[in-house]
């Protein structure tokens, strides 16, 4: 695991080693995505909302395992030596966040999977009916519920920790070496679970509470953002280098238009209309926010490879 952390490390200080492609963005959105999925979805089992029939919670678990899926396989294609996968699973490093991330991925899964069982999609039943059988018998123990909604809840927080802490750690790159980026991946990443949420539930009472909370964080994020670059902007002059690429350089349109603008105050504006009941609640906002989410990590991740401490 040593190893192939200062692998990463290597090809991060020095470019012509090695550039990050879409594929690094892809899991860490994709991981950010998975976080705040399983915070709502434990959220949902603790207060006991799967007796609903109208819960979104039968589709959180699959959809979580599909898309965690995905990013999982982007990051394997981003993998140098893709052979020595496994390495990951043979130590654990206390001081690297890849290993931290790699035993909180392998923990998630099994978690998602009774996550499932607790509310079967009918397809599922269909496919499988004895499925059935052991979903009843779980649901039927509120007190397993309730646990399950508390490792959803400690689980999820922690890959969204993990998917935040990931690039700050770098020190070789300027623009990545700040702690605020770390909360700026964590809450983008909870409003964006918090809009998919939003746009696929059909309870009016979760659209309503989950439009409530994204609101919430996009709101935090704004205010992280303008941290983040008032930390930069008042920082050495190789990090006042590093933000100026948003700040009149070659990545300033589309962060301001795409990540701040349709990302964040136009759902926003969207979002307190339709919970003020002057508008009807619409998928636009938050697929914005969705969209916007994603662009913000390949903007971060792709400019931070431009920003060096030569």
């Amino acid at each position: 695991m040593l190893e192939i952390t200062n692998t990463r490390m290597n090809h991060l200080i020095d470019p012509s080693l090695h550039i990050w492609g879409w594929e690094i963005p892809v899991y860490l959105f994709a991981g950010g995505m998975v976080a705040g999925m399983m915070l709502i979805l434990g959220f949902f089992f603790f207060k006991g909302r799967e007796k609903e029939v109208d819960c979104v919670c039968t589709n959180l678990p699959l959809l979580s395992i599909i898309i965690l899926s995905l990013g999982m396989f982007a990051l394997f294609l981003d993998l140098e030596y893709k052979l020595h996968v496994f390495r990951f699973y043979t130590t654990f490093i206390i001081t690297s966040p890849m290993s931290w991330g790699s035993w909180i991925l392998i923990l998630v899964y099994p978690v998602l999977a009774v996550s499932l069982l607790l509310r079967l999609p009918k397809f599922v039943s269909k496919l499988i009916p004895k499925l059935e059988q052991y979903s009843n018998k779980l649901k039927s123990n509120r007190k397993l519920v309730k646990s399950v909604g508390i490792l959803n809840m400690v689980l999820g927080a922690s890959l969204g920790i993990y998917t935040g802490v990931l690039l700050s750690t770098f020190q070789a790159r300027p623009l990545w070496n700040s702690p605020i980026l770390a909360l700026l991946f964590l809450v983008s990443g909870l409003s964006v679970s918090a809009a998919f949420v939003h746009m696929i539930a059909k309870s009016v009472y979760e659209r309503e509470l989950l439009a409530k909370a994204d609101n919430a964080f996009l709101v935090t994020e704004l205010f992280v953002i303008f941290l983040f670059i008032i930390g930069m902007v008042t920082s050495t002059k190789i990090h006042q280098d590093a933000i100026a690429l948003f700040l009149g350089g070659q990545y300033t349109a589309v962060f301001w238009i795409f990540v701040v603008l349709m990302g964040i105050i136009i759902p926003l504006i969207i979002q307190s209309l339709a919970i003020s009941h002057k508008i009807k609640h619409t998928p636009l906002a938050p697929i914005f926010v969705i969209i916007g989410g994603l662009i913000l990590r390949f903007v971060i991740v792709s400019a931070g490879q431009y920003s060096s401490w030569y």
